[in-house]
């Protein structure tokens, strides 16, 4: 996954102060802290967009802690948040795609505040026909399983995808790309998750609580962060000549893929036009405000947390 970092050091505006999540350590969820910091301004090509929502992401658990350092360096302190939807309020020099009062999302570094300094290169109009805060579930989740899908397994009609952790963020967008593909779609999920799994278009589902999970898949995609011996068990339901796709636990395999979402602005833009065009649905699980980001975590790390959750901000300044 690719984002760009905010600078610790971006100049304030004019007296302005926001609010942000921000760790200035590794560690449980207790380093996140709530703080007062300056409100950045926007450089050459840059964007400051006051934020509608952020969403919460699974893998930010791993950041939190300091295990996707290797992957995701990050500057200490750190604001939290990947997803951005939010509106322009002030748009730097050399921009002219974007302008003030502009509805955007994207993928960016620091979301996780009132206010988020991003470049106009990587944003997307916002989708019309949604909330403004519901986009913000749109860009990570959605990057991701676009990618695997249409790139990294490269579903097509006639095939059979097994969607592990179908009831997850990325999950719910897998099985709509997936149907969208032509593709049969069989996907796991606890019973809470069910309904809207088979809502979102999913063939067939199977309680991975309950019952094994079947073999003899083109392709399976697994989104659930399992125990290594769970994710090489995997190997078992591909036929040969298969694939598997990983965002979460490495498969060893050579038929199997592991890989990071790029940001992909293009890719980005099709999503929002599925959206409005009501052939891609948007599911937000839960809605809470900045505060509540550090119980959302320790609520991720026991497993307590399913489908997209979302972030709203509320402004101070």
């Amino acid at each position: 996954m690719t984002v760009v970092q905010q600078d610790e050091k971006a100049p304030a505006g004019s007296g302005g102060r926001m609010r942000a999540a921000r760790i200035h350590a590794y560690g449980d969820a207790s380093v996140i802290r709530y703080e007062e910091v300056p409100r950045p301004r926007p450089g050459p090509g840059e964007v400051l967009v006051e934020v509608a929502a952020t969403s919460f992401n699974p893998s930010e658990v791993g950041l939190r802690l300091g295990l996707l350092d290797g992957v995701l360096p990050v500057t200490l302190p750190h604001t939290l948040g990947w997803d951005v939807s939010g509106t322009v309020v002030e748009a730097g020099p050399e921009v002219t795609a974007l302008a003030p009062g502009d509805r955007v999302i994207g993928l960016v570094d620091g979301a996780a505040a009132d206010y988020t300094v991003a470049p106009a290169a990587v944003l997307a109009r916002a989708p019309e026909t949604i909330p403004p805060a519901d986009a913000a579930a749109v860009p990570v989740a959605g990057l991701t399983a676009w990618q695997a899908v249409f790139e990294h397994a490269r579903l097509g009609p006639g095939q059979t995808v097994l969607v592990n952790g179908a009831g997850g963020g990325i999950g719910m967008f897998a099985v709509q790309l997936a149907k969208r593909a032509g593709a049969t779609v069989v996907a796991t999920a606890s019973p809470r998750s069910e309904a809207a799994v088979r809502r979102l278009g999913a063939d067939e589902v199977v309680d991975y609580t309950a019952a094994p999970l079947p073999g003899g898949m083109d392709v399976v995609l697994n989104l659930a962060g399992i125990p290594p011996e769970a994710a090489q068990r995997l190997t078992g339901l591909v036929r040969p000549g298969g694939r598997i796709v990983t965002v979460a636990t490495p498969v060893d395999s050579p038929q199997a893929t592991h890989f990071v979402a790029r940001n992909d602005p293009a890719q980005l833009r099709e999503l929002v036009a599925l959206i409005d065009a009501g052939a891609l649905t948007v599911e937000i699980a839960e809605s809470h405000p900045l505060t509540a980001l550090h119980d959302i975590h320790r609520r991720a790390e026991s497993g307590r947390t399913r489908g997209k959750i979302i972030i709203i901000p509320r402004s101070t300044s």
